[in-house]
């Protein structure tokens, strides 16, 4: 496994958000964590992230335990989480969104705005990854006035530059149109597969993206793990289908 969670508790003062959980994510795997709202879907992705420690258990990473270590580490390590860099820095451009992750990587931070324009290194790693997720002709326009569905692409590309070896994405295809939605997972599955990406975790309400990218579906229902199967089992069930999503098979939510 390269990804772990082991029998993992979080509470939020007396409110219990997760319970017991165990996950394991090998290499070479798409897995999607679905649930309807507070299930515990946006806990348990904080803890495999480090921006959470958990109550009780713990979390490994390759074979080492990355409890509550934090997402500045873990990128050390080799785990990303999509940034949402458009929200954080709105008036920098595609090129310099995409810059700054790469200078990030590379571990030049500190001078980060100042080394953009002169670092070859930063400058050739961000085209690069521009050029993989289709944005090289949106190099220069502002990421606040990108169509959503780029900003969307413009956040998952921020965290692939870090060149991580396992990705993991909150909801990446939320607030698109339905073909932006088929268009951003294909260049995602595409850049993940030409990096050599370990592995993919998702959380995500659109079941018809669910069913059609994953190798394995976590399904939460009240901070417990329902389900752990394929997507074909999954859909046989219409019951836990019900339960988790809360619509007939096929919807989203």
């Amino acid at each position: 496994m390269i990804l772990q969670a082991e029998n993992v508790t979080k509470y939020y003062g007396e409110f219990r958000a997760l319970h017991d959980v165990t996950l394991g994510v090998s290499a070479g795997e798409f897995v999607s964590i679905i649930g309807p709202n507070g299930a515990g879907k946006s806990t348990l992705l904080n803890l495999l992230t480090g921006l959470a420690r958990p109550s009780s258990g713990t979390v490994r990473f390759k074979d080492r335990d990355i409890t509550g270590i934090g997402p500045v580490k873990l990128a050390k390590l080799g785990m990303a989480r999509s940034f949402q860099l458009v929200q954080i820095f709105p008036d920098l451009t595609v090129r310099e969104t995409l810059q700054a992750a790469v200078a990030a990587r590379l571990r030049r931070g500190r001078r980060i705005f100042a080394s953009l324009r002169g670092d070859r290194d930063i400058r050739d790693g961000a085209e690069e990854v521009a050029a993989l997720f289709g944005l090289d002709a949106k190099r220069r326009a502002l990421a606040r006035e990108l169509p959503q569905g780029d900003k969307k692409l413009l956040d998952v590309a921020s965290a692939f530059a870090l060149r991580p070896e396992i990705i993991l994405l909150d909801e990446p295809t939320s607030g698109v149109s339905t073909a932006d939605k088929t268009r951003i997972m294909e260049i995602l599955v595409r850049a993940a597969k030409t990096i050599g990406l370990q592995a993919i975790i998702q959380v995500e309400h659109d079941m018809d993206i669910v069913f059609g990218f994953s190798d394995r579906i976590v399904a939460l229902h009240q901070g417990a793990v329902l389900a752990d199967a394929t997507p074909r089992e999954v859909q046989a069930d219409q019951r836990l289908v019900d339960m988790v999503v809360g619509r007939r098979r096929g919807a989203s939510a």
